[in-house]
């Protein structure tokens, strides 16, 4: 057995011991590396998964597998009630959309850049999936400031049940075209580089595949029981409430930004942007409908309207992701502008 096959179950079993007795400072340390080392074998599992079903599913899979650890952890934040809980849905979905559409496109086409000089990607797919994903933004995170049925930032039931059909819909529609009806969109343009290293046997991609579920229960589980001490740490530095969604954000989107930096490092930038434009959609059109299921089932007060601050950054960013992504090539020009507007979003959110 080597550390890909024993670090999840000792993870796992990390997160039992530390819902048995408690989270102390030494048990938080501890935790701490378990996390660390839960996320990055689960990107190696996700990625022979991946290799072994091929693009776009690959992609998919780990898009679909971060998600489901964003959205529950956030619904169990959300639960266990304590102050920010009404807005924990909203920050953490703004700051996954900043840390991919920024962050992480960022670092892959500086990454990719340095690298490779000039690297490609198809549009078609990619820019339907922006498209989309602006659309469930505008739904979900604007315009909640701008209806009248109810105080400002905020959906009656009625709204919210819609915006999250039609995000749910959406995301739906485009992993249709994703994984059947434009499948091409999505492979990497003819005479791209790719992995022609053989796929790895069914039995092997099987057994990543059960112990990448393992590595993603013992993230959420770990990220929970450290989440007090985050919140303390946080308030330790003075923290805006703000930073707690980004910190969850970071923690459930490592393992996707470290698949996709390496996939640009490697020249396979197609791959890095299904991960992120599919990570992205996926971190709207799941997670709304699961919070606003629990909203409306259990009467929770939520807000999601963002601040005008948040809107001037939402627009920013959207716009100048339209710009880079309306060529089909990256350079390292468009990198760092990206990361000079995730760096801002950073700093604005620690010193609002």
């Amino acid at each position: 057995m080597n550390a890909w096959t024993l670090v999840p179950p000792i993870a796992f079993a990390l997160f039992v011991g530390a819902s048995a007795i408690g989270v102390s400072p030494a048990v938080a340390m501890v935790c701490t590396v378990g996390l660390v080392a839960a996320v990055l074998v689960a990107v190696h599992h996700a990625e022979v998964v991946a290799h072994r079903v091929g693009e776009p599913f690959g992609t998919l899979i780990l898009a679909l597998a971060v998600t489901v650890i964003e959205a529950s952890l956030v619904l169990s934040m959300m639960l266990a009630g304590g102050e920010g809980g009404s807005v924990l849905a909203r920050d953490t979905i703004f700051a996954a959309i900043m840390i991919i559409c920024n962050g992480v496109v960022g670092l892959c086409i500086l990454v990719g850049g340095i690298a490779h000089r000039e690297q490609t990607f198809r549009v078609s797919g990619s820019g339907a999936g922006l498209a989309a994903l602006m659309v469930m933004a505008a739904l979900s995170l604007v315009l909640p400031q701008f209806t009248i049925t109810t105080p400002m930032g905020t959906y009656s039931k009625s709204q919210l049940a819609f915006a999250a059909i039609t995000s749910a819909a959406l995301w739906a529609i485009f992993v249709f075209i994703q994984t059947v009806r434009h499948r091409d969109y999505f492979l990497p343009e003819p005479g791209a580089a790719d992995d022609h290293a053989a796929p790895p046997p069914k039995r092997e991609a099987w057994t990543s595949f059960g112990l990448l579920l393992v590595s993603l229960v013992s993230v959420v589980g770990l990220a929970k029981a450290l989440s007090p001490a985050i919140e303390s740490a946080l308030a330790a530095m003075g923290a805006p409430k703000a930073v707690l969604g980004i910190a969850i954000a970071l923690l459930v989107l490592l393992p996707e930004t470290v698949a996709a930096v390496r996939a640009a490092r490697a020249d396979r930038f197609q791959t890095s942007m299904n991960l992120a434009i599919g990570s992205a959609l996926a971190s709207i059109g799941l997670t709304i409908p699961v919070v606003a299921i629990a909203a409306i089932a259990l009467d929770l007060h939520l807000v999601m309207g963002l601040e005008a601050r948040d809107l001037v950054m939402l627009a920013v960013t959207f716009l100048v992701s339209t710009v880079t992504l309306g060529t089909g090539r990256t350079h390292v020009m468009q990198g760092a502008i990206h990361l000079v507007l995730f760096a801002t979003f950073l700093f604005l959110s620690f010193v609002p």
